[in-house]
């Protein structure tokens, strides 16, 4: 599947809006980022959560640098045949990243049926 850099992030803000407003709710400090491909240059990971889990810190300080949640268009587009599958790709791949930035593990992501 082909699709431009400013379609992409159209619909990756699209399946944000979607989330439920419990689990955006409490991001902060977080910004949310399309990069073409992780700095390997391979196409196996879809999405990144850079920054400390919520479970791991006290709070933040002034200044902090934000965390960040990194999609990768062209892995995601890889395994994606259409757009219905390429928005369902990008939602399980937020609801992924948002959870680590909430200390959960990929097990009990399971364990709540969200991976």
């Amino acid at each position: 599947m082909e699709l431009d850099a400013e379609a992409f992030e159209a619909i990756v803000v699209d399946e944000l809006d979607e989330l439920p407003d419990d689990m955006v709710d409490g991001l902060e400090n977080v910004v949310f980022v399309v990069e073409d491909r992780p700095e390997d240059g391979t196409l196996d990971l879809l999405g990144l959560y850079d920054g400390w889990a919520l479970t791991e810190r006290d709070r933040y300080g002034f200044g902090e640098t934000p965390d960040r949640i990194v999609l990768y268009r062209e892995p995601l587009l890889a395994i994606s045949s259409d757009e219905e599958q390429l928005r369902e790709e990008i939602h399980v791949t937020l609801v992924h990243e948002i959870a680590h930035f909430y200390g959960i593990d990929d097990a009990r992501l399971h364990e709540l049926g969200w991976a």
